[in-house]
């Protein structure tokens, strides 16, 4: 069947029996990846994990089935998970669903594929399978998503606070649940006990160094300073409770600077760019050099090794402050070898 964003997170978190197959699809992977994860908080933390990549589907479609029939070594609850599902695994979800019995549920990641997809069509049809689109959530979607999460905590985020929460993650859905359960963590807040999360609240969780206290590590980062990175990494953790920040400005920056880049691959000269978006004139000169140095493909990457490695700092088993600086390091030293 097909699921909307409320009735697969409600499946996910109470799986039933008959649901032998969670396909989500869509370009979002983040979001695909935090509701994968609720599935396997609400089978408990002895589930055992198995992780397939479709790649060995190709050539044995038949090993999902079996591992969905198969009993965990010690007796407790499976949880079958296929990362970059693809149309040329059509036939070993075939064969799960129609298995004479599968007993451990299957979640599957496919960010690329279709609506249209064969693979699509077949977990729709099946009464046996749940599917479920995952879009990055934009403009009043991003703020129904904060709000959603919100509830689920136990938080009632007005309006403003869910537009900050949105804008400062980049609405990507593994970062916002993480920073809503600190905020209701901070609140005491839960499904039984709900509070109000408003901006005064907000503010004293979040990281108390602003935007021009990070410029200078943006800057060293984006110029492709590889001998200033370190101290001004430094200067700029003095204060921070967190890198999450710095990521996050970091994102945003790049994000611009690609936005710019697309006009001057379109035609129109790095001053005219400039001068089209009233670019403040402290920054125009930072900004010409990078939009000489990195092209849109370059910045894309960033774009997504920086939210990456936000996300990589999420997770328990972490490197933390270490992985996000050296993140940092890395694309600095990638930066330098861009060409002027």
């Amino acid at each position: 069947m097909k699921a909307t964003a409320p009735q697969i997170r409600a499946a996910m978190d109470a799986p039933k029996p008959e649901t032998r197959l969670y396909l989500l699809h869509g370009p979002d992977e983040a979001g695909a990846a935090e509701l994968a994860a609720r599935l396997g908080r609400a089978m408990g933390s002895d589930v055992e994990r198995i992780d397939i990549d479709a790649k060995e589907l190709r050539s044995s479609p038949g090993r999902l089935a079996d591992e969905a029939a198969s009993m965990s070594l010690f007796g407790g609850a499976r949880l079958i998970r296929v990362t970059a599902a693809d149309e040329f695994t059509v036939e070993a979800f075939s064969l799960l669903l129609s298995a004479e019995r599968a007993g451990n549920p299957v979640v599957a990641i496919g960010p690329g594929l279709k609506t249209s997809g064969k693979l699509v069509k077949l977990a729709i049809a099946s009464s046996a399978a749940m599917a479920h689109a995952c879009y990055v959530p934009e403009g009043a979607g991003a703020v129904q998503l904060v709000q959603l999460i919100g509830r689920e905590q136990g938080l009632r985020i007005p309006t403003d606070v869910a537009q900050r929460l949105a804008q400062a993650s980049n609405a990507d859905r593994a970062v916002l649940s993480r920073e809503i359960e600190k905020l209701a963590l901070y609140l005491d807040a839960a499904p039984d006990r709900p509070r109000d999360a408003d901006a005064r609240a907000l503010d004293e969780i979040g990281a108390d160094i602003g935007e021009d206290g990070m410029f200078g590590a943006i800057e060293a980062i984006v110029d492709g300073r590889t001998a200033d990175i370190g101290s001004e990494l430094t200067a700029a953790s003095e204060g921070m409770g967190s890198t999450i920040p710095l990521l996050r400005s970091l994102a945003r920056r790049l994000v611009t600077l690609s936005e710019l880049r697309a006009e001057v691959e379109a035609g129109s000269s790095i001053d005219d760019v400039i001068e089209k978006h009233r670019i403040f004139f402290k920054e125009r000169g930072s900004t010409a050099r990078a939009l000489r140095r990195w092209n849109a493909s370059q910045l894309a990457r960033a774009i997504d090794r920086t939210r990456q490695a936000e996300r990589s700092m999420m997770s328990a088993a972490s490197a933390g402050e270490v992985l996000a600086e050296a993140e940092c390091v890395a694309l600095t030293r990638a930066a330098a070898r861009f060409r002027n």
